[in-house]
């Protein structure tokens, strides 16, 4: 059978009635046959498609910090020129996002017990930074647990007790992209405070144990401190006092060569969560920015209306695969 054009450009039937040729006609304006071109062009077009809406160029990194604590946290960042002047009140429950430059490195931690005046002068209990407010390029004082980074095309970032513990602290890597594949969680969600040996322990108020010194900061020997003949990973070996805090913190430094099961890496760019008194590490962090819901983990993020076009255009290349020819 043969297929002839009509008038009007529409495909009719040689020898059929004309109740036939308008069926025929029907048929070839609502099922079309597979168009050859267009089926080899539509999967190169959603390649390109998601990989330009995909794809992140390299920027600056958001951070979102998150109080979990039932009490007031001040986070402290060095170099803070971009996170608030390095210093901010958080309250129990309150969260805050501040943008990493490309390339940042730095630390980030959490002060307890302080009391600061309009001017942004006062102490800290714990993890204070001098007294001022904002710490900008100052260091925190041992002890305080410290979240470390440095961004470039492959992140490292982790969670060190080396110089003690004053707070739970989990870094959380979130999605930046709908290409995410999942890196670790750092950190530590157990709490230090209670099991501290009393050797270590630092008493506030009421005699209560608000942080743990390192070994290190309290017998200041080379043994703990890793330095003179222990300068190097095969002398300096776990201590007593080290393997109490990796106990407690698996995923988490706790003397200074503890790099193999300390140290993490990232190479998708994420955005990164730092959560104060986290109480499960392996929990997904969500958040909403750009339009988007991401979520950390290891499955993806997407946003709505790409999904909506996706459906779209993949309901459309099966159309024209899987239509009759006339």
């Amino acid at each position: 059978m043969s297929c002839n054009t009509g008038k009007g450009g529409s495909a009719w039937l040689a020898g059929e009635s004309s109740e036939k040729k308008w069926q025929a006609r029907f048929v070839h304006c609502w099922s079309p046959g597979p168009r050859r071109g267009s089926v080899l062009l539509l999967p190169l077009f959603l390649l390109c498609f998601f990989s330009g809406a995909t794809r992140r160029a390299e920027s600056a990194r958001e951070f979102t910090l998150i109080n979990q604590c039932k009490t007031e946290v001040w986070p402290a960042v060095t170099p803070g020129q971009s996170f608030g002047g390095g210093g901010y009140a958080l309250g129990p429950g309150e969260s805050v996002v501040f943008t990493a430059p490309v390339g940042w490195s730095g630390r980030v931690w959490g002060r307890t017990g302080c009391a600061f005046d309009s001017a942004g002068n006062g102490t800290c209990e714990t993890g204070g930074c001098g007294t001022s407010l904002q710490c900008a390029s100052a260091s925190g004082t041992a002890p305080a647990t410290l979240a470390e980074f440095t961004l470039a095309s492959t992140d490292y970032y982790d969670v060190s007790l080396v110089d003690g513990f004053n707070l739970p602290v989990v870094v959380t890597p979130t999605p930046a992209s709908a290409n995410w594949t999942g890196c670790a969680p750092a950190g530590c969600d157990g709490d230090l405070r209670r099991g501290c040996p009393s050797e270590l322990a630092v008493k506030g108020d009421g005699g209560k144990v608000v942080a743990c010194r390192s070994a290190c900061d309290v017998f200041g020997t080379d043994q703990y401190c890793c330095r003179g003949q222990y300068a190097n990973p095969v002398a300096c070996q776990p201590t007593f006092y080290s393997k109490k805090f990796k106990a407690a913190c698996p995923a988490a430094y706790s003397y200074a060569y503890d790099d193999p099961s300390s140290i993490f890496t990232c190479a998708q760019s994420p955005d990164y969560t730092i959560t104060f008194c986290s109480t499960n590490m392996k929990q997904s962090v969500c958040s909403y920015r750009n339009s988007r819901l991401v979520c950390s983990g290891y499955g993806r993020s997407i946003s709505s209306p790409l999904m909506l076009v996706m459906l779209l255009l993949l309901s459309s290349f099966l159309a024209l695969q899987f239509a009759s020819p006339v």
